[in-house]
């Protein structure tokens, strides 16, 4: 029998018994998001994600035809995977409800490709469309993985038509993923803020968000009032297997706060004078460098890379289906 060809049904399936039992199999639940012709975010509930593949990095998601964002995830050349933890399960139902805003009450960014990545979540897949295809009355995108992301929360779980809860959601010797520093080049008049430690070593300012309103609050508990519309993704890396990587973000420091304002231990540094010796690493190092340059031309790229190597994309920078029943 050929690929194409299916054997006949021997008898009628029964549609609600099969749903049934393809309820027994307990998955986890995700929201997954993308953007609309006009840039809108747009989002839904699944929990018919999985894995495909390590090399390429591949993930496979799928939409039912009756969702009202099919159409959307149809023509998306990019989209991202948010699956949630234990505590997520009012966002879980928000999402796979027909309102129609439900970005309201939830913080997302841009990571990679733009597709909207919720800040609070398990862990998140942020990937280009590497393939579409459809099957019955579902349509299935396989995704490229381009940036993710993991916490070491629980995850919400979903089974026979609710909510679950794993236990020993973390066995005993689980090495939970390295966080992310979250750091912030903050530029006021061809000035950038850096942070000098105890042995005089300069390195970024360290924020406790991945991405802030106007005020930027810092590790410390300190706040830095910014302009919100100026900050954006600008490199993401690691240093080495034993320290955690970065996510460096750009902005630029609002006009009414004075630099008097700020600690000691923050300073403002010219960017065509920063003392190169003083950088805490060469990673940093580079990353000012590669600012200096591109603020030139207002011409910004996102790094993304590690200790062997990586990669700059450039920008042009402007002054639920069958998937999820709840």
């Amino acid at each position: 029998m050929s690929e194409t060809e299916r054997a006949p049904a021997n008898r009628t399936i029964d549609s609600v018994e099969l749903r049934r039992a393809f309820g027994t199999f307990a998955t986890g639940v995700t929201i997954i998001t993308t953007l609309d012709e006009s840039g809108a975010p747009r989002g839904m509930t699944a929990n018919s994600f999985t894995s495909v593949s390590l090399d390429p990095p591949l993930v496979l998601i799928c939409v039912g035809k009756s969702a009202a964002s099919c159409e959307v995830f149809e023509k998306c050349s990019a989209f991202a995977v948010n699956v949630l933890h234990e505590r997520q399960a009012g966002v879980s139902s928000v999402f796979a409800s027909k309102s129609a805003d439900k970005f309201s009450n939830v913080d997302y960014c841009a990571v990679h490709t733009g597709a909207p990545v919720l800040t609070d979540n398990l862990s998140w897949f942020d990937c280009t469309v590497y393939d579409k295809h459809v099957a019955g009355d579902h349509l299935i995108l396989i995704g490229q993985v381009q940036a993710f992301g993991a916490s070491p929360a629980a995850p919400l779980a979903f089974c026979r038509g609710r909510y679950a809860h794993i236990q020993n959601a973390l066995p005993d010797g689980w090495l939970p993923s390295r966080g992310m520093i979250t750091g912030y080049l903050i530029e006021k008049e061809g000035s950038v803020l850096l942070r000098c430690d105890a042995e005089g070593r300069l390195l970024l300012p360290v924020a406790s968000k991945r991405k802030p309103g106007s005020r930027l609050e810092l590790a410390d508990g300190r706040e830095v009032e910014i302009l919100p519309d100026t900050a954006f993704l600008y490199s993401v890396f690691d240093v080495a297997d034993s320290d955690p990587g970065y996510l460096v973000y750009r902005a630029a420091l609002a006009p009414g706060f004075s630099p008097q304002d700020l600690p000691p231990e923050l300073q403002f540094f010219p960017l065509d004078d920063l003392p190169d010796d003083r950088v805490a690493s060469q990673e940093l190092r580079a990353v000012l460098r590669r600012y200096a340059r591109e603020r030139l031309d207002h011409r910004f790229g996102i790094y993304v890379g590690h200790p062997e190597g990586g990669r700059i994309a450039m920008l042009e920078v402007e002054t639920p289906s069958n998937s999820f029943q709840p």
